[in-house]
Formats: C-alpha cells, sequence, structure tokens
C-alpha cells in the first residue's frame, strides 16, 4: 500500500473549505476529473456518513462511500469499486483553522493490485496521478474561494 499525501492551506473559512471539498462535483474543476455524481445522500448532509459518490477520472471509474463526516474537520471515506481495479485502504481530508486561512491535508492510502509489480505501477503511474489530482482540485477550491475572511473564526 502507498501512502499519498497532499496540503494545502487556502485563504478561506473552515466551513467554506470544507463545503466545497466535501461537495465533489466541484472535483470536475480539475482537468483530470471528468464527472462526479452523488448517487445516495449521507444520513445527515447530502455527503455526510453514508453517502455514495461515483467518480470519473481519465484514469478510471470509482465508486466511493463516505466513512466518517465531522463538519468542518474532517471526513474519510474508502473506495469500494475502481476500474481499474485497485486495493484501498482509506482516503481522508482534515481541515485546520491557521492564521491564513484553513489548512487541508489529503490523505489516500491504495495501491495497484498486480501480482509482482503492482507496487512498481502504483509508485511510478498510480501515485503522481493521484497527487497531482489532488492537487489541482485544493488549487481550485483555493481560487474558488481565495479571499472569502468573512466568517473565519479566530
Amino acid at each position: 500500500m502507498e501512502t499519498m499525501i497532499v496540503e494545502r492551506t487556502i485563504d478561506a473559512p473552515i466551513d467554506d473549505v470544507f463545503a466545497w471539498l466535501t461537495t465533489t462535483t466541484n472535483y470536475t474543476s480539475s482537468p483530470l476529473v471528468l464527472r462526479c455524481r452523488l448517487t445516495r445522500r449521507g444520513e445527515t448532509a447530502p455527503y455526510g456518513l453514508g453517502a455514495v459518490r461515483n467518480h470519473l477520472w481519465l484514469i478510471g471509474w470509482f465508486r466511493e462511500r463516505i466513512t466518517h463526516y465531522d463538519p468542518p474537520f474532517a471526513t474519510e471515506y474508502v473506495v469500494e469499486r475502481s476500474l481499474p481495479p485497485a486495493r484501498h485502504d482509506v482516503g481522508s481530508m482534515t481541515f485546520t483553522e491557521t492564521d491564513r486561512g484553513t489548512h487541508v491535508r489529503w490523505t489516500t492510502r491504495a495501491e495497484i493490485p498486480v501480482p509482482l509489480i503492482g507496487t512498481f505501477l502504483t509508485r511510478r503511474f498510480a501515485r503522481p496521478i493521484i497527487t497531482r489530482t489532488f492537487g489541482n482540485i485544493l488549487a481550485a477550491a483555493d481560487a474558488a474561494l481565495a479571499g472569502r475572511a468573512s466568517g473565519r473564526r479566530v
């Protein structure tokens, strides 16, 4: 399993950043994400606990289920199915208020399940594509939300 982490501080209040990044239809702002759909609403919020979402990236299709939802501080998910197939332990986003806005840490653990060369393929191909896509999504959130200082908790 390969752990991938992407971090960014976004100049916006934590509530706004959490809402933008947990509404995955926003992910199509990344050129590597083609489509995102919410296929089952969560228990207490559309993208909350139990929600199921489908993502189509240039590298494949993913069905994810939200396993933890603690607004505006954290969310976690698992990839239940994907094409091409992949193993996935957990994905998470944590949100922390700072004097410059909201620090986001996006972590995932995954691997391509191919005997003998899966680790190589994960490190060489999947890792750079996943981290670049996460980075693009965080940059899109920053561009969409930058400067929303009102409502920021201090």
